[in-house]
């Protein structure tokens, strides 16, 4: 039954986020408790109860997350010797996740969820409680109570797991390797051809990851019995940062969007208005991404060129043939990942010095010593798969095999296959101990 099966999953949950954080569980539950009492109250008919319930919801979210993300970083421009604070695993995504579910029932979107015991399961969702997406409660309300686990929908789910695990352990770990190492040399280490190819590398590195993660959560909610949005939909293949943000980790982009810049006015204003909110909401979004002025300078400047993009730049560029927007787009976002990358304003400088080649690069390594045959099958395969190309086989295979049932049991076979070689690849991977690092650690 439903009801079991959810009692299940919430043991699970909790023992998953426990074996992580043991010294953070309580607190977790104990803010959960908090946005349950608040979201009761904000669905209450007295206005005066239902503000100040509002605004416990708000304050005390981004208190428990401005205390753990960004105490330290704002203790060290302030030159407040502080100890290390540890982060809590998924932090933001908790925090998001709460927010949206009890500005929603303000909103009168959803009703207040009067089972405790369930709105614990939304919030402690586990595979997309560390890199999501940012999944909106309204989105699961109904299949807390109403879902079915059928075979087609499992193997999907499988399906799509194994295919995550492929993305991160083949394609992003195979890439990281060199990433981190021409990231990690000095202006003087750098030639323009290698900055070049660490910013590729890095590129293909953090679009696996972060899709494959989506996509192993995507799965495992799919194996229960759970649909979740789509988080990512081919954005190398966009030809405008405006276009861009529609497709990477839409999830957030969207939640920005119906609580942040909305609110704020959106485009309802000026011209000078909207860029402001544009820039506003980028600005948090790059904080919101990490504690450090990289993060801060990569959200202003993508909310820079959107805000260039409803000008008549932005008009300008529509009429360009459609590989220089795309062109453009790439250059703008791959600029936009120094700033995500660097460890520092001065080592992005520095970096965007050696792409340009106005560094010396008098010690600068060979680049046949990072851009190794794996690496390179690996770009290769990267670079590929991040334009549409399996949807488009897929949907070519569809046509052919619509009514031809001896087709579709090869392709089914075939589409096994190729699963399970995956999933063997990627377990070989892993058992080898290879390179494994965890990009968004920081949430």
């Amino acid at each position: 039954s439903v009801p079991a099966r959810n009692i299940w999953l919430l043991l699970v949950r909790v023992l998953f986020y426990a074996w992580g954080e043991p010294s953070f569980t309580a607190m977790m539950l104990a803010s959960v408790g908090l946005n349950y009492l608040c979201g009761v109250l904000v669905a209450s008919d007295n206005p005066s109860r239902a503000r100040w319930a509002m605004i416990a919801a708000v304050v005390g979210n981004l208190a428990l997350l401005a205390f753990f993300k960004y105490a330290n970083f704002f203790a060290a421009n302030l030159g407040i010797e502080l100890k290390p604070i540890h982060l809590p695993l998924g932090i933001s995504f908790f925090t998001f996740h709460a927010l949206s579910y009890v500005i929603d029932v303000q909103r009168g979107k959803t009703p207040p969820q009067r089972s405790p015991f369930k709105l614990t399961l939304y919030l402690f969702f586990f595979p997309q409680l560390i890199a999501g997406p940012i999944v909106r409660y309204r989105d699961l309300q109904s299949q807390l109570d109403h879902r079915g686990i059928l075979p087609r929908f499992f193997a999907h789910g499988v399906q799509l797991f194994v295919l995550g695990l492929a993305k991160k352990v083949l394609v992003a770990n195979t890439v990281s390797g060199p990433a981190d190492a021409i990231f990690g040399l000095s202006a003087a280490q750098l030639s323009p051809a290698l900055a070049w190819f660490g910013l590729a590398c890095y590129a293909i590195q953090i679009y696996f990851d972060f899709s494959g993660y989506s996509d192993m959560a995507l799965g495992l909610a799919r194996m229960f019995g759970f649909f979740l949005p789509e988080n990512f939909n081919h954005p190398y293949a966009a030809d405008s940062v405006r276009q861009f943000w529609r497709r990477w980790h839409i999830s957030l982009s969207t939640w920005f969007r119906d609580y942040l810049f909305i609110p704020l006015g959106g485009s309802r204003g000026s011209s000078v208005r909207t860029a402001f909110n544009l820039v506003t909401v980028f600005l948090l979004c790059g904080l919101w991404h990490g504690a450090a002025w990289t993060f801060v300078a990569w959200g202003v400047f993508h909310g820079v060129f959107l805000a260039l993009e409803r000008t008549w730049f932005g008009r300008w560029m529509d009429t360009r043939p459609r590989l220089i927007r795309h062109l453009y787009a790439l250059l703008v976002v791959g600029f936009g990942w120094v700033f995500f990358r660097a460890s520092s304003m001065g080592h992005a400088m520095a970096y965007f010095s050696a792409m340009l080649g106005l560094s010396s690069g008098a010690e600068a390594m060979k680049l046949g010593r990072h851009a190794t045959p794996d690496v390179l099958a690996m770009l290769a395969v990267g670079v590929l798969f991040s334009f549409p190309v399996g949807p488009a086989l897929a949907a070519r295979w569809e046509g052919i095999t619509l009514n031809d049932r001896w087709w579709i049991t090869v392709v089914r076979t075939l589409g096994t296959a190729v699963v399970l070689f995956l999933f063997i690849a990627s377990a070989a991977s892993l058992a080898a101990g290879t390179y494994n690092p965890f990009i968004y650690f920081r949430f």
